[in-house]
């Protein structure tokens, strides 16, 4: 049993379960910077010699959710009999939602290569993983247990993932009246695509980062959460919205590189669709995440997800209806020059980052200080653009002006209605998803620029 005082970090019964599960004790524990929580972990064998290990647990499971570190797990350990690169599980306890993975060599930041041909084949490299994934026999797999039965239609390919993250969210949904979920939930119900090639293991939230590399090879396919039986053109969809978030070098050439591999025929239209619903799937979390208090993960992350996330799904509607956007005049803007908001922040920088002596608690402090110089922008052109915003969604309903959550019920409910042309409501949601990136500019700086990448062309365009 480790002496070192880890119990800080992790709870007891987590610590004897890694020692217990890789045959040694804990000489390293380090928090990996990350949206879920992980840990990096350095043993010394019982047998000799030092191993890595990357450790997951869930320290609150949702009952019945579609997205599960058990999915993960079980998935990882299903694949290891195929030739998918995949990290090995070298513990799973499903009493207490912990997961022991191989530390897999390797980076995962394509988007920060700079070498141009390098990141070209090692993304190419990535598609044939993909390619030979979706080949895989669902059945050969044996994961009905965890992922369901594989006879599936279409339309159940299409929704299934997406009516269970509106049925898990259902109560946060039906108070929170956000025109862009609710149009672009019955946006995806609308025109969910009506025959895919076959059903196929799609690994869910797939694309750049979300791969380990070395030099001009993958090592493994990571973050399998979202893993499920489904359309492979979603996989598509989802390099899509992660090219978006980790531009890494474009996607030209690379899905008819997938179907050349994959013999499987690619369809842009149905990539269109996924995009929107890959990012429709992620943002209802995202959005109850940033409604909530005491969260263990960056706010400053999730703030940015949200509200780059949201207008990256406009642009998207926008591109798979062939609606024109314009963007919106913005207000004029200056640093903060409030004293209580400069002293917050010169102590932070000044008094409290010299202390710091972890990665991961800098990186918290840089949450903190870009939270506190977003609520004074807030603060100062929150009132003026809901005003703006209050004055369109009269204009669009046709109706007299009302206060801006007024306005915003109103909005979702004439959606529900199915009473608005789609060009004019996508025109307005972008119009607004402009206003608020610029709004929460201090946040969604960190991710600047964000564009969708090209996607080629198919027989169907």
């Amino acid at each position: 049993m480790t002496t070192t005082p880890f119990t800080q970090y992790l709870p007891r019964e987590a610590l004897d379960w890694i020692e217990a599960q890789a045959a040694g004790t804990i000489t390293a524990l380090s928090r990996h910077v990350a949206r879920r929580e992980a840990w990096k972990v350095e043993l010394s064998l019982a047998s000799g010699g030092n191993a890595h290990y990357f450790f997951r647990l869930d320290r609150n499971p949702v009952a019945g959710a579609r997205v599960s570190l058990e999915r993960e797990a079980r998935i990882c350990k299903a694949l290891q009999s195929t030739d998918i690169p995949a990290p090995a599980v070298a513990g799973w306890d499903a009493a207490q939602q912990f997961a022991l993975f191989e530390y897999v060599k390797g980076r995962s930041d394509i988007d920060n290569i700079t070498d141009t041909e390098q990141q070209r084949a090692v993304m190419e490299d990535f598609i044939d993983a993909i390619a030979r994934l979706h080949l895989l026999p669902p059945a050969s797999l044996q994961l009905e247990d965890v992922l369901g039965g594989h006879a599936l239609s279409p339309k159940q390919c299409a929704l299934d993932d997406l009516n269970g993250q509106v049925a898990q969210f259902a109560d946060f949904l039906a108070g929170y009246h956000d025109p862009l979920l609710h149009y672009a939930v019955q946006w995806l119900r609308r025109f969910a695509p009506t025959s895919i090639a076959h059903v196929a293991l799609v690994q869910g939230d797939t694309g750049p980062v979300n791969f380990m590399f070395d030099q001009r090879r993958v090592t493994a396919l990571v973050d399998w959460e979202w893993g499920h039986w489904g359309d492979p053109m979603e996989d598509l969809g989802n390099i899509c919205v992660r090219e978006f978030w980790n531009p890494s070098g474009g996607l030209d050439g690379l899905f008819n590189h997938y179907a050349e591999r994959s013999g499987i025929p690619y369809h842009a239209d149905a990539v269109r669709y996924y995009r929107v619903q890959q990012n429709v799937r992620g943002m209802i979390p995202i959005h109850a995440v940033c409604q909530s208090r005491g969260m263990r993960e960056s706010y400053a992350w999730y703030l940015a997800y949200r509200e780059v996330g949201d207008r990256a799904t406009c642009e998207a509607l926008a591109q798979a209806m062939g609606v024109a956007l314009e963007k919106p005049q913005l207000p004029e803007y200056a640093k903060p020059s409030d004293p209580l908001v400069h002293a917050a922040l010169l102590g932070l920088s000044r008094d409290v980052a010299p202390e710091l002596q972890t990665e991961f608690a800098r990186s918290r402090l840089t949450d903190i200080e870009i939270l506190v110089e977003c609520q004074h922008r807030v603060q100062q052109f929150a009132g003026e653009i809901h005003a703006q915003e209050a004055q369109e969604i009269a204009a669009l309903l046709q109706r007299p002006e009302r206060s801006y959550e007024e306005s915003n019920r109103a909005l979702c409910q004439a959606i529900a209605d199915e009473r608005l042309h789609d060009e004019r409501v996508i025109a307005y949601l972008a119009r607004r998803a402009y206003r608020r990136e610029w709004l929460y500019w201090p946040v969604t700086r960190l991710y600047p620029q964000r564009s969708w990448s090209a996607i080629d062309n198919s027989e169907n365009d």
